[in-house]
């Protein structure tokens, strides 16, 4: 397979352009969008499109990045005759070919690489294969999963994975390294989105219903934080925790991408610091019975709880009880702070650098937006680039 060398902006007919689907990498400093005519890698700091790869034959539905290096894991879309949407590619740009692929007998459904592995997801069942001679390593299987769900931790000395359990609501956590799973029911609804963090000892859920995130260990499988997107029904689109774990972000179909303060830290390992024996003892001693206090901790700003809090006061007056009584929402966490986009098309959110959010969409566009940790409230825009033309053809039910 050979994709050929990147082509001048001009040599491509933008009127034609598709977007078919975006992606970030592990660290979000850089965001894959895959097209119909091939794909484009962008990075974010600052905003800029890194390379291209434009084909006659067609484009790719999923593209994996491995942080900025020179693999990526390609799946072609439904319209490309050369590669099939039952085919992993794993591809080599610096060789500019193809050094593995995959073949499945259903569609692929989601890839996720790290350093030392590719993980495949189809709609049934997860295999985890060893990135340096692609040999099968793991079989998972798991509940529907037409999503493709599916995330890993990115630290060396740590690996672990999250992905839908053979039950509703239910996840499923891997500890490769300790030899440990782990199911964690996170919601009565069918799973909608998930991420851990990059030590992968903290995950953050949401269901169908888009209301609530929900945090928890993975050694034990306790809940930490439970915060409110809204109380209508809504699709989520993403989940980012920040690299220092105080804020996650939260993309959905409403048009506001919502930002949460979280009062949980990570007792392990620092991404810079690659030492496996505190990270050992850092992961002993979050699954002992005293770790959970060490998971909580206070930070610069905090969630805004609901308007109808003063019926707390009331409850206290007349001896009513919460429970049963008023709906879970009057004492739930909101968000901190906000940033409206466009509600007709899909947007996932990350973080990046000083208090800033970084948002894609699958209509062309890349937002820059800044928080203030303290006070919270509507965020400031301070970046708008259209990537794809104003004009060009996007589709709707990208993935995103």
């Amino acid at each position: 397979m050979r994709l050929g060398e990147p082509q001048p902006e001009s040599s491509v007919n933008v009127d034609e352009t598709e977007l078919l689907s975006v992606s970030w990498n592990q660290d979000y400093k850089c965001f894959a969008a895959g097209t119909n005519q091939g794909f484009r890698i962008y990075g974010c700091e600052p905003f800029k499109e890194t390379f291209r790869r434009d084909l006659k034959s067609g484009g790719f539905g999923i593209i994996e990045m491995l942080f900025r290096s020179n693999v990526l894991a390609l799946v072609g879309g439904r319209a490309n005759p050369l590669y099939p949407p039952n085919k992993v590619m794993i591809w080599d740009d610096h060789q500019s070919r193809c050094v593995g692929e995959f073949s499945f007998r259903s569609d692929v459904r989601g890839v996720k690489l790290r350093r030392d592995q590719i993980v495949v997801v189809l709609e049934h069942k997860i295999y985890v294969y060893n990135l340096t001679d692609l040999k099968l390593l793991h079989q998972i299987e798991t509940v529907a999963n037409l999503r493709g769900l599916c995330c890993l931790s990115h630290c060396v000395s740590t690996s672990v994975l999250a992905c839908p359990g053979l039950r509703k609501g239910q996840v499923r956590v891997e500890h490769f390294g300790l030899k440990m799973t782990k199911l964690i029911s996170a919601h009565d609804s069918e799973i909608a989105c998930i991420t851990l963090t990059l030590d992968g000892l903290l995950l953050a859920t949401a269901s169908v219903k888009g209301t609530l995130i929900r945090i928890f260990n993975t050694m034990d499988g306790t809940p930490l934080q439970e915060v409110r997107r809204g109380v209508d029904r809504a699709e989520i689109y993403s989940i980012a925790l920040s690299p220092n774990t105080q804020w996650l972000a939260v993309s959905s179909d409403k048009g506001t991408v919502h930002l949460f303060s979280l009062k949980v830290r990570v007792v392990g390992e620092d991404p810079s610091n690659h030492n496996s024996s505190d990270q050992r003892a850092a992961i002993d001693h979050q699954n002992s019975s005293t770790s959970l206090d060490s998971l909580l901790s206070s930070n610069m700003g905090s969630n805004p709880g609901s308007s109808l809090s003063f019926m707390r006061e009331f409850e206290n007056t007349v001896g009513f009880s919460r429970e049963g009584v008023l709906p879970k929402y009057f004492s739930s966490e909101w968000s901190f702070a906000q940033f409206h986009v466009p509600e007709v098309t899909r947007f996932i959110a990350a973080f990046g650098v000083q208090n800033t959010v970084v948002i894609v969409g699958m209509d062309g566009s890349f937002y820059r937006c800044s928080f203030d940790p303290l006070n919270g409230g509507e965020m400031l825009q301070l970046e708008y680039i259209r990537f794809l033309k104003a004009d060009n053809r996007t589709r709707p039910g990208g993935t995103a």
